[in-house]
Formats: C-alpha cells, sequence, structure tokens
C-alpha cells in the first residue's frame, strides 16, 4: 500500500523555510524511526501466534524451505540503507556514527514515497572487502541494498562486488539516483526549449560517483559530445594522472579532443552539469552557447548562483529546494526500488534507470515550463509512476 503524501503544489517555487536550530534538534531526538507492527499484541492468543509458540511453526516452514522467507518475513520488502559515512553530502568524511541521521532521513524516505520499509545500516570500515563480506552475511535480513554516501573511487568497486555477490536488487544512490533524476530533468528542459537532445554538447563538473553515472546515462541516452573536469581540468587521454576510473571515462568522452579547464570546456557548450563543490565564474557561464541549460546541483552552494547563471541560461536547476526545478532524488529512488521489488527483479538494470527518468519527466506533463522541468520532490504521482515504469522494463 502507498502511504498518502500531502502535495504541496508549487513547492520549488516557494521561498526557502527558515527552521530554527532548536526545531530541528528536537525532531532528531530519539532518531526518526520506529518500528510499527501489522497486527496488535493486545491478547494472549495474539501473543501465542506472533512469538512462542505459534512462531515456531513458521521457522520450521523456512527451515524446510527457505524461499518461504520471502512470504513469511518482511525481508524481502526490506531496503539496507548502507554507509560508511565516507562522503556525506555536504559534509564529507563524518564516519559511521554521524552519518545515521542521513540514513534515517533517507529510510524515512522510502516508506514516505514507495511504500516501503527500510533499516538504515552504518559501518564502522572503509574497507571494500570488509563491507562486500558484512552485506552477505546479512544478506537474509534484506531484500535489496541502497548504498549510499560512500566515497569514491571506493563506491565503483564496492557496488559492483555487492551486485556481483548478492541476489538483490543493489543500487548506489549517490551514482544513480543522481543520474536518473538528471536525465529526467534534462528531458525536461529540451522539450521546453523544443531541442534536440541528440545535438547538444555537455560539460560534466565533476568526475566522481556522481559525474561518473550521469556522464554514462546521458551517453547511453544518445548524446555523444560529453567533455568531463575533474580538479584539474578537462578529462581526457593526454593525461597522465588519471587513475583507472578517470582513464576509462576519458576513452568515452570529449570526441572533439580538447584540453585545458573549464574555460576551455564551456566556451559554446550547450549544457552546464555541476555535481562537485567547485564554483564556476559568471563570466564563463557567459561564453556558453545561447539558450543554454545550467544544472548547478552542488549542495548547499550551487557552483554558480541560480540569478547569475539565469542572465545567459535560457533553463536553471539547482539541487536546493529554494530555486525552481529542484534536481533532487528523492524522485528516483523510491521509486526504482519499489518498481524492481514488486517486479522480483535481482538487478536494477541500466534500462530501468533510463525508465525511471522517463517516467520522472512524464508527471509533469502539461505543467511544463523552463521554470518546472521536473516534477516537485512531494508530488505523489512520481514514486507510483516510477515504480510502474521500472518493474514494466525489468521484463525487457
Amino acid at each position: 500500500m502507498w502511504v498518502t503524501v500531502v502535495a504541496v503544489a508549487e513547492l520549488v517555487r516557494t521561498p526557502q523555510v527558515v527552521v530554527e536550530d532548536a526545531e530541528i534538534f528536537a525532531a532528531h531526538e530519539g532518531g526518526k524511526l520506529s518500528v510499527a507492527l501489522n497486527e496488535p499484541l493486545d491478547t494472549q492468543r495474539a501473543l501465542s501466534i506472533a512469538y512462542t509458540p505459534g512462531v515456531a511453526q513458521v521457522s520450521r516452514a523456512i527451515a524446510a524451505d527457505v524461499t518461504l522467507a520471502k512470504k513469511y518475513t518482511w525481508a524481502n520488502r526490506l531496503v539496507a540503507v548502507v554507509s560508511d559515512g565516507s562522503a556525506v553530502l555536504g559534509l564529507g568524511d563524518i564516519g559511521a556514527a554521524a552519518s545515521l541521521p542521513v540514513m534515517e532521513g533517507k529510510s524515512a524516505l522510502f516508506k514516505t514515497f514507495g511504500g516501503l520499509d527500510s533499516i538504515p545500516i552504518v559501518l564502522d570500515t572503509k574497507d571494500p572487502d570488509e563491507i562486500v563480506e558484512t552485506l552477505i552475511r546479512l544478506r537474509p535480513t534484506f531484500g535489496a541494498v541502497n548504498l549510499e554516501d560512500i566515497s569514491a573511487p571506493r563506491c565503483f568497486e564496492i557496488e559492483r562486488r555487492v551486485i556481483e555477490a548478492l541476489d538483490c536488487p543493489v543500487m548506489h544512490d549517490d551514482q544513480h539516483g543522481t543520474a536518473i533524476v538528471v536525465l529526467a530533468a534534462l528531458l525536461g528542459a529540451v522539450q521546453a526549449l523544443d531541442r534536440d537532445i541528440h545535438e547538444l554538447k555537455v560539460v560534466v563538473s565533476g568526475a566522481g560517483a556522481a559525474g561518473v553515472a550521469c556522464t554514462n546515462i546521458l551517453l547511453n541516452s544518445g548524446i555523444t559530445d560529453i567533455v568531463v573536469l575533474d580538479s584539474k581540468g578537462i578529462v581526457e587521454t593526454g593525461r597522465a594522472d588519471l587513475n583507472s576510473f578517470k582513464a576509462e571515462l576519458a576513452g568515452r568522452t570529449n570526441p572533439r579532443g580538447l584540453t585545458g579547464g573549464v574555460a576551455e570546456a564551456l566556451d559554446g557548450a550547450d549544457v552546464f552539469l555541476g555535481v562537485s563543490a567547485g564554483l564556476v565564474p559568471e563570466e564563463l557561464i557567459a561564453t556558453m552557447a545561447p539558450g543554454g541549460i545550467v544544472f548547478a546541483l552542488s549542495n548547499p552552494d550551487p557552483e554558480i548562483h541560480p540569478d547569475a547563471a539565469r542572465k545567459y541560461a535560457a533553463v536553471v536547476a539547482t539541487g536546493r529546494s529554494d530555486f525552481p526545478n529542484q534536481i533532487n532524488n528523492v524522485l528516483a529512488f523510491p521509486g526504482v526500488f519499489r518498481g524492481a521489488l514488486d517486479a522480483g527483479a535481482r538487478r536494477i538494470t541500466e534500462e530501468m534507470k533510463v525508465a525511471a527518468a522517463h517516467a520522472i519527466f512524464s508527471v509533469v506533463g502539461d505543467d511544463l515550463a523552463v521554470d518546472h522541468i521536473v516534477p516537485s520532490a512531494l508530488d505523489p504521482r512520481v514514486g507510483p509512476a516510477v515504480a510502474a515504469a521500472v518493474a514494466e522494463a525489468s521484463k525487457a
């Protein structure tokens, strides 16, 4: 059953809500989650059914046929939200304990927007072997894994190895949730501007988890001219300082063979996608092609202030709720996992991610405008639309 969400229309068009520190800490006191019962334990009979002696019958049945755990426990519908606290959005490497409030929040979003139970698991280790081994040992407890806030390049290896080791949906949301919503927003932007997505020249500022995943989904969507920047400049094949992940990325991007930095990359570009903490001077945004698109997604401070970007770009988006066009992962991950679990999928494929992006874009409908290229993060139609599209794509 979907959890009913009160939609706040035009949320992204309203001024930022100011919340006092005391209210924030009060809301987090004791944590944000609790366990709720599906049936009350208010009689002796109810107690004997839920626990001893009745529960023994269910345990014996599962011991004889382990597939029955899907029917008689919550594991098949439970998402594990897993982090080592090494790359928490806006905070960096803050450790496992400090990351737990963020993971609790993620679980709250799963319940509200996907109707899924989830459990936050923070691991006091940054060793990929230990993280993978821990999740293998915990596999009977959950039905899917949402990896969260794990630093690059370790996150690539960890996600790959967890996917290989487990027979259930696994996704690193910082990578693929971001990529899905970016593609959805770009679909909205080109539709609003009557542009051809395949002809765009795209600059991606950031070669970490989000940057790599965004580049991949845009390449898979038919965009061929993508230039990626890291802190040292354009990621290109002539650089000797690239790690293996960036070197591989260099071989699939930058078809015009550009060298240099952000100035060379932005000159004549149609799209700027910022997924790093680096600021971009206004005068460089001015060198982009007319009618450009700027997605400045760094939080809390965008790579360029939206008011400055709008002097030159036709569409501007950020990751913040106090400016139009908020690109927020909550539009993607609850529905993606809901759809994967509904379909009984063992993997979250690229086709499912692209289908999720198109589903998000479809919700905008007739309300599409240059300042409304994606639906509100609180729009209750998004989760079901994404889930249905992902479940359908899983059959392909």
